[in-house]
This record gives C-alpha cells, sequence and structure tokens, in this order.
C-alpha cells in the first residue's frame, strides 16, 4: 500500500466528496446554468447560494463577502492586483516577503512594473517576517500589507496579531491580504474576528476538488474583479460558476473543521516523533520547532533533494522537494535561502506534508524505508 505524504501539493478527495459529485452530476436536474432563469437554472443557483451559506457559517462570515473562484491562484491574483488598481489613492507602497507563494510573488512583481514600491521584510531562521522592520516600513503610503498564514514548504506561522497590532498603530486604512490556502482546515479560521480585509483558499488543500478557490473580502473593500465576462457574483468575478464544486467544497470544509482542535494535537504527536526518528538518523529539520504540525522539511546528508524523493518513490511514498508549483524549476526552495538555511541543507531538503488521515504505522514505515536507502547506498 502507498503512502502519500504530500499533502501540500494536493489532498485525495474524501469519499464523501466524490459521492456528492456523483450523485449531482449524474442527477436529472442537477446540470442547470446558475444564470438561467428557467427551473433548472433556479436549483442551480439554489445549490449555490446553500454551500455559500454553510461555507460563510463555518468561516464565521457574511456569505455575501465570499467569492468562488478557480484556485487559490486566483483568489491571491484578484486581491493583491485589484485592491490596489481599485484604491489608487490609498498609496503606493505594498509590504511582503519574499517567502510568499508564486501567486503573490508574481503579482508583486507585476506591480513593480507598474510603479509601486514593493517593499520586501527579511524573515528569521523561523520564517517569520521582522516586526522591526514592518514597523518601521509602514507609513501613510502603505496601501496593502499580503502575507502567507502559513508557509507552504515549512510550516511556519505568521504572527497574525502581531502583525495586525503593528498596522494599526502605523496605518489604520493599510489594508491585509491573508494566503489561507495551507492553513484552511488544519488552524482555526474564524474571519469576522481575524482582523484582515481578504482572505485567500483553495479547495484541492482541504480533501475537496482541484479546480475551486474561494475568495474572502470583507464588507466595505473595494477590489476590482480580475475576470471580466457576464458579470455573475454581484460583478465581481464573471464566469459560469459550479455547484458541484461550491457543494464539495462546503462538505470538504464541514468535515476539516469538525475535530480542527483534536487533528491538531495528533499530528503534532506524529509530527514530534517523526522529526525526532528523522534527526536520530542525522537529517536536519529545517522546519521550525513551531511550526504547523502538517509540514516538516528535513534535509538528508549525503542525499540530493531528488534522488531521495524517487528513491522512497521505488517504495511507494510519496513527498516533494519544494512547492509543487516550482518544482520544475531545478532550483533550491527560495523559501529556504531566505530563511539563511545553508545551500547543502537546502539543496538535500525534502518536504513531508501530512493530512489528519495520516498515521503512525505510516510514518513509522517511512522511517524504515529511509533507514533501508541508508543501508542500500551504504551512506
Amino acid at each position: 500500500m502507498s503512502i502519500y505524504l504530500d499533502n501540500s501539493a494536493t489532498t485525495k478527495p474524501l469519499p464523501e466528496v466524490a459521492r456528492l459529485v456523483y450523485e449531482t452530476l449524474s442527477g436529472e436536474e442537477s446540470y442547470g446554468n446558475p444564470g438561467s432563469l428557467h427551473r433548472l437554472g433556479v436549483l442551480a443557483e439554489k445549490d449555490l447560494d446553500e454551500s455559500a451559506a454553510k461555507i460563510a457559517r463555518l468561516l464565521s462570515c457574511k456569505k455575501e463577502e465570499l467569492y468562488f473562484t478557480s484556485c487559490g491562484s486566483e483568489s491571491v491574483n484578484t486581491s493583491i492586483m485589484g485592491y490596489v488598481h481599485q484604491n489608487p489613492r490609498a498609496g503606493k507602497k505594498i509590504i511582503s516577503t519574499k517567502t510568499e507563494h508564486k501567486a503573490s510573488l508574481e503579482s508583486l512583481e507585476k506591480l513593480s512594473k507598474e510603479g509601486y514600491e514593493i517593499v520586501y521584510l527579511s524573515v528569521g531562521s523561523d520564517g517569520r517576517p521582522d516586526l522591526d522592520a514592518l514597523t518601521a516600513a509602514i507609513d501613510e503610503n502603505t496601501a496593502l500589507l499580503t502575507f502567507t498564514h502559513v508557509n507552504n514548504e515549512t510550516g511556519s506561522i505568521l504572527p497574525l496579531e502581531k502583525i495586525i497590532e503593528i498596522r494599526n498603530k502605523k496605518n489604520r486604512n493599510t489594508k491585509i491580504h491573508l494566503d489561507c490556502v495551507q492553513s484552511l482546515g488544519k488552524l482555526p479560521i474564524s474571519l469576522s474576528r481575524m482582523g484582515v480585509d481578504m482572505a485567500s483558499f483553495s479547495g484541492h488543500k482541504i480533501h475537496a476538488l482541484k479546480g475551486f478557490g474561494l475568495l474572502y473580502i470583507k464588507t466595505g473593500v473595494r477590489v476590482a474583479p480580475l475576470i471580466l465576462g457576464g458579470g455573475q457574483q454581484r460583478g465581481m468575478r464573471s464566469g459560469t460558476q459550479s455547484p458541484y464544486l461550491a457543494s464539495a467544497f462546503a462538505l470538504a470544509l464541514e468535515e476539516a473543521t469538525k475535530n480542527i482542535d483534536e487533528n491538531l494535537v495528533k499530528m503534532t504527536e506524529l509530527r514530534d516523533s517523526f522529526s525526532k526518528e528523522l534527526a536520530d538518523l542525522g537529517a536536519t529539520i529545517l522546519s521550525p520547532y513551531d511550526a504547523l504540525p502538517y509540514v516538516l522539511n528535513v534535509s538528508f546528508p549525503s542525499f540530493q533533494s531528488e534522488t531521495m524523493l524517487h528513491c522512497l518513490e521505488e517504495k511507494e511514498i510519496y513527498v516533494s522537494t519544494i512547492s509543487a508549483c516550482s518544482s520544475k524549476t531545478k532550483k533550491i526552495s527560495y523559501v529556504l535561502s531566505e530563511m539563511g538555511v545553508k545551500r547543502e541543507l537546502a539543496n538535500n531538503a525534502v518536504r513531508f506534508s501530512f493530512s489528519r488521515f495520516n498515521t503512525k504505522e505510516e510514518l513509522e514505515q517511512t522511517v524504515t524505508s529511509i533507514k533501508e536507502i541508508y543501508e542500500k547506498y551504504k551512506v
């Protein structure tokens, strides 16, 4: 039986999700366009509205503050570029870090070419931004702060409360966008109380389906749409919506949040035990000690990242090296480089990313397999 430890890249859809989608797509009255005025369209629109209401309840926000997109990247792009384009008087400065997902970094690079000042805060060995530098950087010209809630390569958790406190002291008009793609379903998220203005999410990271993203825009925040067309979703995101993708996401989110605290405790115990055994083998743990336990970045001596990845693959254990969105560039992780990790360690880095369904037995088998790999190659 294979062992899947690449859940930061994508997750296996829940059986309940697969059943729901099959039943929806095979139904006699479930294929209507939600924009159509006839009965099938009205039924489809009703399904969408019910999914939005459930998602809003689970994320503690208004359903009118939620917009369905195609993926996390679209949500991130829309938030960052859409906000500054819609609010030119808010300022020309944006603050972030260079450890963000490429969806954020590429958006910021584009805005830089348009004349915006992009301030990248340095991060420490724990992956967290320099808060003193943030305090110094925010001024009356700062339009936006954009950060990742949980880093997808190391599991580093953003000190969000401190960032909001600094923002409130320096410039309350500065908006905050939070990339929650990796934190959703793993950390409690209450949008009405978190203090952020925009947030981005993805379906396939919580055992829903690829092709679905979610964008939160707080009431009163104006954002220019990225996609134009038929004016769906109150003109914010044109394009025909998918009731079955939305309902799949709502179901997966409901399941992910049922026992979120218990799962966090369980995964912390599994991660701690696994990392200790790997360290005993001579591996270097690169993730911060207080990282989200669903992500563990490890450097193996004498094995380059891809070598270890393929050795484990031969044993039907699936891991990754760097972010799946950057894995074909043949470069070392820019996230680890920004954290000050030495090149020889970063060159050998492997990311293990877990879901709540991974077991102690699976991780024990992974450790055994790594021991066998070391023995085979006499390392």
